[in-house]
């Protein structure tokens, strides 16, 4: 498998991105509790975990240089996107600002893993 070079700026990039996007969620996970709910159901919240937490590794592996951030980045791609089809799913803003978040983030990282 051929190895691309990132630049330094894509890596910050992909920081912000993955940051960016453990924050929305975790908003969103405050948004579905609140909703009694409603509107989230324990699914979609546990979903919004996965994704934060994977989002916060992705950023932590690509902080101190880990030669293991790619693999990281791809599983982050690929629960970012789940997260994303799940936010869809419901009709209500905060959920598509997470959708939108989560599809970044996804986009960003699917780029660092090559």
């Amino acid at each position: 498998m051929a190895h691309t070079t990132v630049s330094a700026a894509h890596v910050q990039e992909c920081i912000v991105e993955c940051d960016s996007c453990h924050d929305v969620c975790v908003e969103t996970i405050g948004y579905g509790l609140a909703a009694g709910g409603r509107l989230a159901d324990a699914a979609h919240l546990t979903l919004l975990m996965d994704c934060a937490q994977i989002c916060q590794t992705a950023a932590d592996f690509m902080l101190r240089g880990s030669t293991l951030h790619t693999s990281t980045c791809r599983t982050c791609a690929e629960v970012c996107e789940a997260c994303a089809r799940s936010c869809e799913r419901l009709d209500s803003p905060e959920m598509r600002t997470c959708a939108d978040a989560c599809r970044r983030c996804a986009e960003s990282c699917r780029a660092m893993a090559g």
